[in-house]
């Protein structure tokens, strides 16, 4: 995940440093999937570059985040003489149409809870350390939390297929079990919740992005696109981080929701000029030709 501007540091040169090619490739996938996959048409390196310079991204580590994601399968380039365009791969919208359902769908609505916990037990070998990662990684983006080594738990009973669907694809079927039900009164939940998600640090992010997008305005559609890709840029790593706990888990007013409703007025507000500014970079490509 890349940093806010106001973690990135003081000026645009500041940032511009900072902006590493691992942070260049997350704006990208970012650009991708508001912008082009959308559209379904190829797009021009220029175009890209172009939109990646607004958010303060050179070009150097533009182009090797190009490179690496068509070398990851994520898309394919074409040549046009000595001009590239890009387009994406089944592989490439697949993805990002997973993951723009999820940034979009998280949150938009409150869920009822019937007070039952889906809990899962793994046992992976501590050498096998690539596979605990990859099982932690899915896991977590499907929003369960882990209070100790081989346990995970979730609020949300209706995971249960999605979880054994990840168990089943890494091979993990045979050294799993996994529950669904209330809790038995042994236990505090608070206590349980407490050790399965970080909830504190989630909740500071929450209050930072309040801060940095309550008060941020556009003067121009190329501004409202920088806007609009730094907004969504920086709520694509709530789904990961929080559970989404039902309100009978939280003991206070969770920022979560208001910070929910600001994403969704913000990028209402900013997506049609953010979208005429793509589409202007991509006619001035277009007519280079």
């Amino acid at each position: 995940m890349t940093q806010s501007e106001t973690e990135a540091g003081t000026g645009p040169l500041t940032r511009r440093r900072e902006i590493g090619s691992e942070s260049a490739r997350s704006l990208l996938l970012t650009v991708l999937g508001e912008f082009v996959l959308p559209r379904g048409e190829p797009v021009w390196t220029s175009t890209i570059l172009d939109a990646l310079a607004l958010l303060e991204v050179e070009q150097r580590a533009a182009r090797q985040a190009l490179a690496r994601t068509g070398a990851e399968g994520l898309l394919d380039s074409a040549r046009h003489g000595r001009r590239t365009s890009w387009s994406l791969t089944a592989q490439g919208r697949e993805l990002l149409t997973e993951g723009t359902s999820r940034i979009y769908g998280f949150m938009r609505e409150p869920r009822a809870w019937d007070g039952r916990w889906l809990v899962l037990t793994v046992s992976i070998p501590e050498s096998q350390r690539k596979l605990r990662h990859r099982l932690r990684t899915r896991l977590t983006w499907l929003g369960l939390g882990s209070p100790s080594s081989g346990l995970w738990v979730t609020p949300d009973a209706e995971q249960s297929e999605a979880v054994a669907e990840v168990v089943a694809s890494l091979g993990l079927v045979e050294q799993s079990f996994a529950w669904l039900g209330p809790t038995s009164g042994v236990g505090d939940e608070a206590r349980l919740v407490g050790a399965a998600w970080d909830l504190a640090d989630v909740e500071k992010r929450y209050l930072e992005f309040l801060d940095t997008f309550e008060v941020r305005d556009t003067t121009s559609p190329a501004d409202a696109l920088a806007a609009q890709v730094a907004l969504v840029q920086d709520w694509r790593r709530f789904p990961f981080l929080d559970p989404a706990l039902p309100h009978e888990l939280l003991d206070h007013d969770w920022p979560g929701p208001r910070a929910a409703e600001l994403f969704h007025s913000r990028h209402a507000a900013w997506h049609e000029p953010a979208q005429h500014e793509w589409a202007r970079m991509q006619a001035e490509a277009d007519a280079r030709t």
